[in-house]
């Protein structure tokens, strides 16, 4: 992780304060990074119950912590306009993407912040390749794009329902056997693409056990104002469990890469799911490092203009420069010699 170097307003004091903001949200996520190269088992390498030492009390600042270091990071990443960030969510149902999506969110600038929701793809999106609607929904530089669900359902729930691939109108030499192991390779070229473009790819997969999902599916059609929340297909679904744990696993195993790494965040406790994806944002834009524009020596000259003007129309009795007088360090006094 490269040290956050204080932009012009936060100075070196921001700087260190951050830094020491960022490790300390970095303790959290080094056990939930997937190693590129290793061999994943879904049930046996994380816990969905996992919180560290953690409490829940203890939570409440830390991501209050993550939603301003977020803040401070998603305008310098603006202000350069050099790169993007993709976040993408994946998640079983009831997995509480749409609350992380909220809480994580909740301090960043919306007019920087993109959330693209994918379900049945459309009839247009079928006359297209599996990563077209994806590629549509990319961040520009400076921006930040959350995918709720992504571009890995097509190597989840259209591999668990082979009727759904039967949909996609592939040429039978597209379906050969390897077409998984295909579209692995396809969807890292991909994302490496992406970061060799400046656009930073991050991916959280939210890990929820089995016995949490049925409560949660209880809970939501126990209250009436969650009602709408829950579908029938959601139960049917459910039956697939085995199947989804599998694909799970050999998706992380394939496409946790150095570029694109994947982040298994245990999901039970939803408070400590929300703490994880905002340190993994953070790590991620620390990474980037972004850095307010320098101002040249010709733009220097036409604020110095600008602001001899605008003193000039302040009121009588007011200061020239509010903001400057109520910022101004105010100067020590020489000590008389002697």
């Amino acid at each position: 992780m490269s040290p956050a170097r204080g932009s012009a307003a936060g100075g070196k004091g921001w700087s260190a304060m951050a830094d020491t903001r960022a490790r300390r949200l970095m303790e959290f996520i080094a056990p939930l990074r997937v190693e590129p190269g290793s061999r994943v088992d879904l049930a046996r390498d994380f816990d969905p119950r996992y919180r560290d030492a953690l409490r829940k009390s203890e939570g409440v600042e830390l991501l209050r912590t993550g939603t301003e270091l977020l803040t401070e990071y998603q305008a310098r990443l603006a202000a350069q306009d050099t790169y993007g960030v993709l976040l993408c969510l994946q998640a079983l149902d009831a997995g509480g993407k749409d609350g992380t999506i909220r809480h994580v969110m909740s301090g960043m600038n919306p007019q920087g912040v993109q959330v693209s929701s994918f379900k049945v793809p459309s009839a247009e999106e079928l006359d297209h390749d599996y990563l077209w609607r994806y590629a549509k929904r990319l961040p520009a530089r400076g921006d930040i794009a959350v995918f709720n669900r992504s571009h890995y359902e097509e190597v989840l729930v259209v591999r668990v329902h082979q009727d759904v691939l039967d949909r996609q109108k592939l040429p039978a030499s597209a379906r050969r056997p390897g077409i998984w192991k295909r579209r692995y390779r396809e969807i890292n070229n991909w994302e490496r693409h992406l970061s060799d473009n400046g656009f930073k790819v991050v991916k959280i997969f939210l890990n929820l056990s089995r016995e949490e999902q049925r409560v949660r599916f209880l809970k939501r059609i126990d209250l009436p104002e969650k009602n709408w929340k829950f579908s029938a297909a959601d139960v049917r679904e459910r039956r697939y469990w085995d199947d989804y744990q599998r694909a799970f696993s050999e998706m992380l195993s394939a496409t946790s890469t150095a570029w694109a790494p994947w982040y298994v965040v245990p999901a039970d406790r939803k408070w400590f799911a929300r703490i994880c994806a905002s340190a993994v944002l953070v790590h991620t834009l620390m990474e980037i490092d972004p850095q307010y524009p320098e101002v040249g020596a010709g733009a220097r000259k036409e604020l110095r203009a600008a602001r001899r003007e605008l003193e000039a129309e302040a009121p009588g009795g007011a200061p020239a420069d509010p903001y400057a007088a109520r910022h101004r360090t105010p100067r020590r006094r020489a000590r008389p010699k002697g």
